[in-house]
């Protein structure tokens, strides 16, 4: 018997999803991410005003004071969706669980410099309570947000700042004792130095403009503190006791990296479209900041002592620098 093996080309009917072909201006090939956003979010057939909110729909663009023609022209440039999303995370996770596994097998905590250990813990420990505010934010931000182009990245910040707050908790199992996270807490509830922070962050979770909270957690507190923490307090820390501490908070260093391209994108958007929406942003941008330096000083004074106006400095020149390219004032 012959059989004789033939390829045969399928040309499909059309190239993609009929919404993606008109906002495309044709059936033409659309990428994964294109097709798991656009035109996602649910925009009519809605049975009822909620009753808590009778004043809006229950996906409702006036929920912000910021005005966009398109709610989607917030593209993501990373092109998360779920799958991707999923990948990427996996990859930052395979190298913080190698980092964790690398410093406890070798010992690596137990030999850390005594004096570097207690200003690591007394400083990073009580920021899980801050990683977890900022969950909360982003699930708030995707609740009350209006366009999946937006909301599910906001969502996915929210679930990466949960993983924040467990390797934060690890870094203090491993770095001390059980009763150093009791003591972070207690720190984060009573200790003056982080009432300001703590007022923040509760303030924040009241905020009843989703895209003002986008300023007050992604924008403007992610912005200095984790400059602050992930850049500045772990150099100093790293200068005086090696890299240990810096191989456990990698994965919120290389996170703050990736997701600076997502939030810088939005506000150079979202200030492009009008002046009114540049007006709106550095208003809020204005408040934030004073509150978040006001808050965040005595946590720098906490960990660096002398160079913590220095730092702060530097600090603020970085976030200057990243909303001058966004088109906004510093």
């Amino acid at each position: 018997m012959q059989i004789d093996l033939r390829t045969v080309s399928i040309t499909p009917l059309r190239q993609t999803f009929d919404n993606v072909a008109a906002r495309l201006g044709g059936d033409k090939a659309a990428s994964r991410y294109l097709e798991a956003t656009l035109d996602v979010q649910a925009d009519a057939n809605f049975h009822y005003r909620p009753t808590w909110d009778p004043e809006h729909e229950i996906f409702d663009p006036s929920r912000t004071k910021i005005v966009m023609k398109d709610w989607y022209a917030f593209k993501d440039p990373r092109q998360f969706y779920y799958g991707t999303y999923t990948q990427a995370r996996a990859r930052l996770q395979e190298t913080a669980e190698a980092d964790f596994d690398f410093v406890e097998t070798r010992g690596l905590a137990g030999a850390y410099d005594d004096a570097a250990r207690r200003t690591a813990l007394d400083f990073y420990v009580p920021l899980r309570h801050v990683a977890w505010a900022a969950n909360m934010n982003g699930a708030s931000m995707c609740a009350y947000g209006y366009g999946t182009a937006i909301t599910q990245p906001c969502l996915y910040a929210g679930m990466d700042q949960l993983g924040i707050a467990q390797y934060l908790t690890r870094l203090g199992l491993l770095m001390g004792q059980p009763g150093d996270l009791e003591a972070g807490k207690q720190a984060w509830l009573e200790a003056p130095a982080w009432q300001g922070l703590r007022r923040y962050v509760e303030d924040s979770f009241v905020l009843k403009d989703w895209f003002e909270l986008y300023v007050a957690q992604n924008v403007v507190l992610d912005g200095l503190l984790f400059s602050l923490a992930y850049g500045e307090v772990d150099k100093a820390l790293a200068a005086k006791a090696g890299p240990t501490l810096s191989m456990l908070t990698r994965f919120q260093a290389e996170w703050f990296q990736d997701h600076c391209k997502w939030v810088d994108s939005v506000l150079k958007t979202a200030a492009a479209e009008s002046a009114d929406n540049r007006t709106t942003l550095q208003g809020w941008i204005a408040t934030w900041r004073a509150r978040a330096d006001e808050a965040l000083a005595p946590l720098a004074s906490l960990a660096l002592g002398d160079g913590a106006t220095a730092a702060m400095a530097r600090v603020h020149a970085a976030l200057d620098t990243r909303l001058a390219k966004a088109g906004l004032a510093a």
